[in-house]
């Protein structure tokens, strides 16, 4: 395959994939509610996907780095679209709290099939193909189709949701299949070599990752604090995500499901926006630690702002230039991290990197989500903005560190 395939490949997996899973995010929160949880219910399950998403990491990282990442792709397609129906089948029957829980765990299991994955994947086929270009202006464009996809899918799945909360849900069951359908015939492995995973094996290979993980990742001076940069953002991004569909409303004062769909549309394209800043943002500050601090910074005080003001408009519109924040440091922090990754173990140090975000999550979404119930959703927001400050200086340790591949050519 030539770089260009490569990367057409790489940007429709990347725009179906978001497409399908963005239906429900503008309405998930009030699925559950509308199925009988209350807020921290709802919050402790999705703190319950970020605790499959953590726990399975490690062997679904063994998985992608040995039988392949294409595999990998296909087991987490197939999973998504089992769970994403027993969610409707919970709210049909009226099953309840744990039931979402115990779906929501094994919804993680396939979101970790997917990361690392794909990036692994485009990254060492683009390195078996010649291609030598810098990685930023690929993960640019394919965090924009992110947004794109975002934007498309939030506005549709707020719409559906307005007839019935459960139909965005089964869209995106019917979409994870033309999905697959790529995935098996336009992903071979390149610059990869799969190797079969014998089940008897599979203690011998873990123990392998964990060292390897250990060598790679913790032990690397420079990829250390950025993971703990990841979990210390995550603790915010997924429990703000996740509670402002109903805070954003309660501001507003009026229950309109299609409402949050907008404002989830709104945020794909502050991501977008973000993405695009990326290149002139590089002009001015040259190094990629400069860029992801500054980030830092202006996510902490837009969260705290947010938090502490009670003008639906006003909030809103800090809360999307926190999404253009997000849109800076993301393709930013892909380009650094792989930089600093061997090529064997490339997917599974992603995969213990998405971990350490979703600890990150599942600490955010208990705490903040306790906080949100016993004091306000307001309160919770001030409080857990004002720790995103520690990512300012985790990644002043790792600009210490690395000098070389820090700088942005």
């Amino acid at each position: 395959m030539n770089p260009r395939t490569i990367i057409r490949t790489y940007f429709a997996i990347t725009g179906l994939f978001n497409l399908a899973m963005s239906l429900i995010w503008g309405i998930d929160t009030l699925f559950k509610m509308g199925a009988g949880l209350d807020i921290q219910q709802v919050l402790l399950t999705n703190a319950a996907f970020t605790v499959g998403s953590m726990v399975f990491e490690i062997p679904t990282g063994v998985v992608a780095d040995t039988v392949g990442r294409r595999v990998s792709l296909l087991l987490c397609l197939v999973t998504l679209f089992v769970t994403t129906l027993l969610y409707v089948a919970i709210a049909w029957r009226g099953w309840g709290f744990w039931a979402f829980m115990w779906v929501s765990v094994f919804l993680g299991l396939g979101y970790t099939f997917y990361t690392g994955a794909v990036d692994a994947w485009l990254v060492d086929a683009l390195k078996a193909s010649g291609y030598d270009e810098p990685l930023e202006r690929v993960f640019s464009r394919g965090q924009m189709l992110f947004g794109a996809a975002m934007l498309v899918g939030t506005v549709g799945g707020g719409l559906l949701g307005q007839i019935r909360l459960d139909i965005p849900y089964v869209v995106r069951a019917a979409l994870v299949v033309p999905l697959f359908l790529l995935a098996w015939f336009r992903m071979p492995e390149v610059g990869f070599t799969p190797r079969a995973l014998q089940f008897r094996r599979v203690p011998a290979e873990l123990r392998r990752v964990f060292v390897e993980g250990l060598r790679y990742g913790l032990s690397n001076p420079v990829i250390r604090p950025v993971m703990l940069a990841s979990l210390v953002s995550m603790s915010f991004m997924i429990f703000g995500f996740y509670s402002w569909q109903r805070y954003f409303l309660d501001l507003l004062g009026r229950d309109l499901a299609w409402v949050d769909g907008v404002i989830s549309a709104l945020v794909g394209v502050s991501l977008i926006v973000g993405n695009a800043l990326v290149a002139p943002l590089s002009r001015v500050v040259r190094t990629r630690t400069g860029l992801l601090m500054l980030s830092a910074g202006a996510q902490a005080v837009l969260a705290v702002a947010c938090g502490l003001l009670t003008n639906f408009f006003l909030v809103v519109g800090l809360y999307l230039l926190y999404g253009v924040a997000i849109g800076v440091a993301m393709p930013v922090r892909q380009a650094y991290l792989n930089a600093h990754i061997p090529s064997a173990q490339r997917a599974t140090i992603l995969s213990l990197d998405s971990m350490f975000a979703s600890s990150g999550g599942v600490l955010g979404q208990s705490v903040w989500g306790w906080m949100a119930r016993t004091r306000s959703i307001g309160a919770a927001w001030a409080w857990s903005g004002l720790t995103l400050l520690l990512g300012i200086p985790l990644y002043w340790l790792a600009r210490r560190r690395d000098r070389h591949l820090d700088r942005i050519d």
